[in-house]
């Protein structure tokens, strides 16, 4: 059995650079390779460290949706982002020219979830929480 050694996800984008400086420069992917070709066509592959595919049914997506932002809003396709500092992520990520669609919440399953429309693709940025630690974030919404 061919076990699967690495996922990537293309994404097509109208503004290629600003795409390049929101997800490498703002969110600080690292990049890999980066290739030219005839008629201008670009591609640049950025290291998003470990990659997951999470699946769900139309339920499990409502759900998220009203815990994230409190209403249906997600596509078909999100991007969700492990990082160190939920809240200091979304605020250089708006900075860089995404757009707010849900301050950071604390979800019910331990993390703080903020939800941005960013190049192309909407986000979710989170951080998992210790459950020991006894820091400040907003409860989840009714």
């Amino acid at each position: 059995m061919s076990k699967v050694l690495q996922m990537r996800l293309v994404v097509e984008v109208e503004d290629h650079d600003a795409a390049i400086a929101f997800y490498r420069d703002a969110l600080g992917l690292d990049e890999e390779a980066a290739f030219e070709g005839d008629g201008d066509a670009r591609v640049m592959i950025l290291d998003a460290g470990r990659a997951t595919l999470e699946i769900i049914n139309p339920a499990q997506k409502r759900m998220i949706d009203e815990v994230e932002v409190g209403r249906p809003v997600a596509p078909k396709f999100r991007l969700a982002f492990e990082v160190a500092d939920a809240a200091a992520t979304t605020q250089n990520l708006t900075e860089a020219g995404a757009t707010l669609v849900a301050a950071p919440i604390q979800t019910p399953w331990r993390s703080l979830n903020a939800r941005l429309e960013a190049p192309d693709l909407q986000i979710t940025v989170f951080q998992e929480l210790d459950p020991a630690a006894g820091g400040l974030v907003q409860e989840p919404r009714d």
